[in-house]
Order: structure tokens, then sequence, then C-alpha cells
């Protein structure tokens, strides 16, 4: 069963990760510069709308033989996992090569964690057959690109990784765009969820000044305070919401 009610993951979706992560700094819970991953991690295909989803774990690796099986050892055995695993998933990898000797995704098993249920993919290694994933509509987030599969296996499956500079837990509910990837903490996800359209509508106090033309300096002093004002008393709600 999912932690959080469809509802609040269609609310998640409708908005892009850096709005995500300015939400999650009004419950003053965690750091502002954790939770999210770093520049390492890009997504592949930009265009794509966000992807919202629990964390389904594993680690990777391409540089050498593996010990028994085939070079895509360990593939059944995720299969069967995520069949049995509630969604929606995202598949989340470490490439233990470092740096990435091989791809850790292609067609072949991006259509198969689409047909389980996956939503995305996130690697802190690398992948390849970009243009037939890309048909997928399947958002995918790496390090960068490899033509060869290598020796590709599946380590282990369900453990923490690290990935971007963030330990990625098994059932961690992630969020990412264009702009990057983010954890939101499972005890602020419906707050969070609450808490984006009046964050939208605090910042538009002030771009709303700014389009409306003939700005003056005063005036966008005015607009800040009240955009301020708007922001301090959501922070306030969502606290309370949470028991902050």
């Amino acid at each position: 069963m999912s932690p959080h009610p469809d509802s609040v993951l269609a609310a998640l979706r409708k908005f892009d990760t850096p709005t995500i992560l300015n939400v999650i700094e009004l419950f003053d819970a965690i750091p502002r510069t954790s939770g999210y991953m770093d520049r390492r991690i890009t997504a592949c295909f930009p265009h794509l709308p966000p992807m919202v989803g629990y964390a389904v774990t594993a680690t990777f690796r391409a540089a050498s033989k593996p010990k028994s099986g085939d070079v895509y050892a360990g593939l059944d055995q995720q299969v069967k996992q995520l069949a049995n695993t509630p969604g929606p998933k995202v598949v989340v990898f470490q490439d233990l090569d470092d740096p990435s000797v091989a791809a850790t995704f292609g067609e072949v098993m991006c259509t198969s964690y689409k047909a389980f249920g996956c939503v995305g993919l996130i690697t802190s290694g690398t992948g390849r057959d970009l243009d037939q994933v890309q048909a997928l509509d399947f958002p995918c987030f790496t390090g960068g690109t490899v033509a060869s599969h290598g020796y590709c296996q599946i380590v282990e499956l369900d453990v923490p990784v690290r990935v971007g500079g963030v330990w990625v837990n098994p059932g961690d509910l992630l969020h990412g765009d264009r702009n990057g990837v983010a954890v939101i903490p499972h005890p602020l996800a419906a707050a969070t969820a609450e808490g984006c359209p009046g964050l939208a509508d605090a910042e538009n106090v002030v771009l709303n000044y700014l389009k409306a033309g003939n700005p003056t300096g005063e005036g966008f002093v005015e607009a800040r305070m009240e955009c301020s004002r708007r922001v301090k008393a959501l922070s306030d709600r969502l606290k309370a919401m949470v028991g902050g």
C-alpha cells in the first residue's frame, strides 16, 4: 500500500522541483543544503513533466565479468521485486564503478521497468539508447552517457544507495524534473503538496508587480514585504499541520 494517497502524489506532480524544495524549507525541518541531488545528476529528457514516486534501490557494476550468470545478472530478480512492490516506483541505482565504465540502463531495461509500474530511473552512473528511451516518455536522471553496457550487473537490491551526494533509502519519496531530484520527507509530503499553491501565490505578488510595468524601487520593496508576509503565514500554517 502506498504511504500517501494518490491525491497527494498528483498534487506534487503539478509543481516543479525547486518549488517543492522551497516549500520544504518552510518547515525548518532539514538543512537547506540537504535533501536534493547535486549537479552530477541531470535529466536526460528535460521536456518531461515532474516525476514523483517511491525509490526502489539497487547497486550496479559493469567493469568486470559476473562470477556467474549473464551480463544482465540480477535483472530477473529485480523485476520480480518490482512486480510485488506497489507504485509508483522510481528505480535508483548507485554505480559502484568510479568512474562509470558502462551504461546502467538502455531501451530494454527501461521498457521493462515501465511495464512493471515504474515512473522513472535515477543512476549515479550513465545511460544509453537515449533516442529509444525518450520515445517511452520515461524520465531518466544520470551522470552522463556511455554507448556500451559492458558487463552490466545488478549487485544488490533494496539497500541504501548514495546518488548525487544524497543517501536514498528504499521507499523514499522522490520528486524530479529538469532542475534535479529531491527527496521529500514522508512526514512533510501532504503538507508540502498543500503548501505549493500558497507559495506560488506569494511569489506572484512580486512577479505580477514587475510584469505590470513601470516598477519603482519603493514599489518593489512593498511587493517583497507583502510576499514575505504571506510566506511567513504559510510557514506557520504548515508547521502547525505537521506539529512543528
